[in-house]
Parts: C-alpha cells; sequence; structure tokens
C-alpha cells in the first residue's frame, strides 16, 4: 500500500469512526437515518483528508485537524444530498439517494440538518486553538457554505444554454467544488497552527486540486462505467451540464455531431442509443483529451505552492494526492 493510500485509510477509518460515535445515538430517528445514510454509504473522505494533513503539514495534530475535517465532510454531504434532489438523481456511492428511499421533504431537512451539524463539529476545537483562530475558521466555513451555493445556481442557470463559456465554466466550478477543496485545506492549516503564508500556500493548493478533480469528474462522467462511477454514465448529458467536456465538444463538433449532442443534452427521455453516441461524439472531438491536459495544468500550480512549506511526510503525502487527482477511476 502507498504512503498515500495509508494515510487515506487511516483518514477514513478516523472519520468514520467519529461520525459513527456521534450519530449511532440517534438513528431511531428517520432524519437522523437519513442524514447518516450517504456518510454510512462510504465516500473518498478527500476533504476531511484534505484538512488533517495540511493540519500535520503545517506542524499541528490530528486532534487538532479533527473538528475542522468533520465539518467539511458534513457540508459536503449536505450539498450531495440536495443536489441529488435538484438533479432527481437516484443512486449516489451505489446506494438509493435520500430522497428516493425517504422522500424529498426529509431529503431537505436530513441536508439542512447536516449543515448545521457541520458548525456544531467545528465548535469542538474550542479549547484547541485561539478564540481568534477559531473566528476564522468558522467565518471560513459560512464563506464557502455561500460560495457553494452560488456555484450551484450557476451550474443550474447553464443548463438552458448551449452558449456558456470555459471561463464561467471554470468559475462555476471553482465555488461548487474547488471551494471547499480550498477551505479544507486553510481549516487545517488554522487549526493547526500554521502562519499566514502557509495557510495561503494550501489554499491555493486546495484550490488548484479542487479544479483539477472537478475536471476528472466530468471526465470519469463519460468514461467510466456505472458499477465503478456509482451512478448513471451520461447523466450529465441528459441533465444539461455544460462540462468543460462538453462545452470543448459543442465548439468542435461537425454539424450533425453538434445537432446529435443539442439534442441529448438535457433530454432525460433520450434513448440509449443517442446517448451512447452522444458520448462517442465527446471522444471523437478531442475533448475528453483536451480536459485531461487542463486538470494536469492545475495539478502542476498546486504542487507549486505546496514547495513552499517545510518538507515533511504529509507535504509528500498532499504531493501524492494531487497526482491522485487525474489518475483515479472513481
Amino acid at each position: 500500500m502507498s504512503g498515500l493510500q495509508e494515510a487515506l485509510s487511516r483518514c477514513a477509518e478516523l472519520v468514520n469512526s467519529s461520525l459513527q460515535a456521534f450519530f449511532e445515538p440517534k438513528l431511531d430517528s428517520d432524519l437522523y437515518r437519513a442524514a447518516y445514510h450517504l456518510l454510512k454509504a462510504g465516500g473518498k473522505r478527500l476533504r476531511p483528508f484534505l484538512a488533517i494533513q495540511s493540519c500535520l503539514a503545517v506542524g499541528g495534530s490530528e486532534k487538532a485537524a479533527l473538528p475542522g475535517a468533520l465539518a467539511v465532510e458534513l457540508l459536503h454531504n449536505f450539498t450531495l444530498i440536495h443536489d441529488d434532489i435538484m438533479d432527481r438523481d437516484l443512486i449516489r456511492r451505489g446506494v438509493p439517494t435520500v430522497h428516493a428511499k425517504w422522500g424529498i421533504p426529509m431529503a431537505i431537512l436530513a441536508g439542512d440538518l447536516l449543515f448545521a451539524l457541520s458548525f456544531e463539529a467545528l465548535s469542538q476545537a474550542e479549547g484547541l486553538v485561539s478564540s481568534e483562530r477559531l473566528e476564522k475558521a468558522y467565518e471560513l466555513l459560512a464563506q464557502v457554505a455561500v460560495e457553494i451555493c452560488e456555484g450551484q445556481s450557476l451550474d443550474m442557470s447553464f443548463e438552458g444554454r448551449l452558449d456558456v463559456s470555459e471561463e464561467e465554466y471554470l468559475s462555476m466550478i471553482e465555488k461548487k467544488t474547488a471551494a471547499l477543496f480550498k477551505t479544507s485545506t486553510m481549516l487545517g492549516a488554522l487549526l493547526g497552527g500554521g502562519s499566514q503564508e502557509q495557510v495561503e500556500a494550501l489554499a491555493s493548493y486546495g484550490r488548484s486540486i479542487g479544479l483539477a478533480f472537478q475536471i476528472k469528474d466530468d471526465i470519469l462522467g463519460v468514461i467510466s462505467e456505472e458499477k465503478v462511477l456509482g451512478k448513471p454514465v451520461g447523466s450529465d448529458l441528459r441533465e444539461g451540464k455544460k462540462t468543460i467536456v462538453v462545452i470543448y465538444a459543442l465548439e468542435h463538433a461537425s454539424s450533425d455531431d453538434r445537432k446529435l449532442l443539442t439534442k441529448v443534452l438535457g433530454s432525460k427521455q433520450c434513448s440509449e442509443e443517442d446517448l451512447k453516441k452522444a458520448l462517442e461524439v465527446l471522444s471523437t472531438t478531442g475533448a475528453i483529451e483536451y480536459a485531461y491536459k487542463q486538470a494536469r495544468r492545475y495539478v502542476e500550480n498546486g504542487l507549486k505552492h505546496l514547495s513552499s512549506l517545510p518538507e515533511s511526510r504529509s507535504r509528500r503525502i498532499l504531493a501524492e494526492l494531487a497526482e491522485f487527482m487525474v489518475t483515479r477511476e472513481k
């Protein structure tokens, strides 16, 4: 097992056991069962991992990082529940989505609960860091919640348009995805006692690999398999998502291929045959290769910012994680 995989496994065990200890006494309630559903189903735990490794990279401890790590994971899962409702997705992490299992009203409440619990989790840092650092941590968590909502709003506004630019797409994923990666690294560095320069370096690293992560997610949505991805392949096309892959393909496809893409985009009822042809167009236009190159560029930028941190095992693991953003298969 590589150093990265070992550290990811350790983080997942720590976060999972902490989440289990919190939720288990309350699982006689449908609300808490619904809120815990996706958390229990697994996930990469990348955001809490970033918080913990960033804390260690500036000389802090796992104990100091854990409140921030739990906060970002709870906030992330709040967004997933609400995203699934808006996108009408029925599968997430290989299990029924929360609204598919408990209904939309309960799913909304479960998401709202996780949002509130993220701040409760962060409050556990009281006494571990100065009041000034904890106040800044609360500000960061509140700010990223706002940014995620803004990013989701942009994503929704793109669905009815065919003229979305790559610049607009990048602005959207910076808010919807990269902002929480950035906040995870900043919270870790802040709770670990990092200097302002270290917090800023890790913020830039987190932003860069967050952008790479989302671009690779868009690629996987085209080339992966449902059993690996945990959700239907091509669902982004059916939902009319304007990913970097779609934007590039629309700009470079032939007239006939562009007509096919526009026919499939946003069509929940499109045939499997048309969906398959549309996915092939995304490949033949070079859109997938282009997207990969952009993800690779952001990874390199993230690695550059890491170089200002002192040499340590955690810095090496964060560098490995940056590479993982573009090599992962799910």
